[in-house]
């Protein structure tokens, strides 16, 4: 007789064990491991690439060069996207970090945004495209969850620059404005700024990313972090990647003649709360980004092109009435790209159809 120990019922009477199916859930995402694209943007020399090494523990940019003053003069915008797989515990991260060098170094800035507005249109056009897709099960998801917007320190608060971005970006990215560089003011200078920024960004009507409200059942310890995280907005950070003894304590940090600028002490900066606030509303960063941002940018692709197929469909009529063009010739001139696609995935389906047809033919010959 077989061993049939392992489905001995233990439990008490009326356990099914659906109980069991957040625990599946838990070992399948750890086998197939977590993404996240993280963009971070603002002026050269406020420390971006620095605090992204500092929050993740690593190097993103091994061989990074960094243009001279003369190279800078005519630099334009352009996008640098970093991968690295991070693996803590078992649990594997495909972390991607887009960076924007160039970024409002030039006198006229007024396209400085353009380059960054395509790159979030081409990433949700691609995830778009591989959805409507034959292949769904591998889709890289690239599009951008959550973008760090990096304010310098030195103003009196959001520069017009800083408006513009966030209010051609609120709508399609989750933003999260950063104060750089904090290691260069005071509490109360700190606490100033804060509040200028968020009365400015409110005043201009822009929507930064809001931090989900706990559900009455969360512990007490949880909602108090979550309401400190809300306070702490704009979060006025310092990164290092250097470690300091202080104390006999190895820390990261940065060295002055006055003292050391601990990196993870949240009485010097927000660091920590930055990186909690990243960590531990990774999931819901993504959710927006799907059912919110991306919702919103197909709703908007899918209306266009239903109104340029009408519009090309009238300009058919058009000239085959005007000119007496033979129909066929139009209609392949002037196929919607979604028509095209479509007949390109039926054209696929077919020949695989018939790969299928010829194989199984082959099977019956050898019997």
């Amino acid at each position: 007789m077989a061993d049939t120990k392992g489905f001995s019922s233990i439990e008490t009477p009326g356990y099914v064990g659906f109980a069991n199916l957040p625990n599946q859930v838990h070992r399948k995402s750890v086998k197939k491991g977590f993404e996240f694209t993280l963009m971070v943007v603002g002026e050269s020399g406020l420390g971006k690439s620095t605090l992204v090494n500092s929050l993740f523990l690593t190097d993103l940019y091994p061989e990074r060069i960094i243009p001279d003053a003369i190279e800078k003069q005519k630099q334009t915008v352009k996008l640098e996207a970093s991968t690295v797989e991070i693996e803590e515990r078992g649990v594997k991260l495909r972390l991607t970090v887009v960076d924007t060098p160039g970024f409002g170094d030039a006198i006229d800035n007024s396209n400085s945004f353009s380059a960054i507005l395509e790159y979030i249109d081409e990433q949700y056009e691609r995830f778009l495209q591989d959805e409507s897709g034959l292949n769904r099960r591998n889709i890289v998801d690239n599009r951008i969850h959550c973008c760090f917007y990096f304010i310098s320190p030195f103003g009196h608060g959001l520069k017009p620059l800083d408006v513009e971005f966030m209010k051609k970006l609120h709508s399609k990215v989750n933003i999260v404005p950063v104060i750089a560089k904090a290691d260069c003011l005071t509490k109360k200078e700190i606490l100033r700024l804060k509040c200028r920024i968020m009365q400015e960004i409110e005043s201009h009507g822009i929507k930064i990313y809001p931090l989900p409200d706990c559900d009455s059942d969360e512990d007490e310890d949880y909602k108090e972090q979550v309401k400190q995280l809300k306070e702490a907005v704009p979060f006025a950070v310092c990164g290092a990647n250097t470690l300091l003894e202080v104390k006999g304590k190895k820390v990261r940090g940065r060295l002055y003649p006055w003292g050391v600028v601990e990196v993870e002490n949240p009485e010097h900066c927000d660091f920590i709360k930055l990186r909690t606030m990243l960590i531990t509303h990774m999931q819901d960063l993504q959710e927006v980004t799907q059912e919110v941002h991306y919702e919103n940018y197909r709703s908007d692709r899918l209306a266009k092109g239903s109104i340029n197929s009408k519009g090309k469909e009238n300009g058919i009529k058009m000239e085959r009435d005007n000119n007496g063009v033979p129909s066929q010739v139009v209609a392949n001139s002037v196929l919607s790209e979604k028509d095209r696609i479509l007949q390109e995935k039926e054209a696929e389906l077919r020949r695989m159809q018939e790969m299928l047809a010829q194989m199984q033919a082959r099977m019956q010959a050898q019997k």
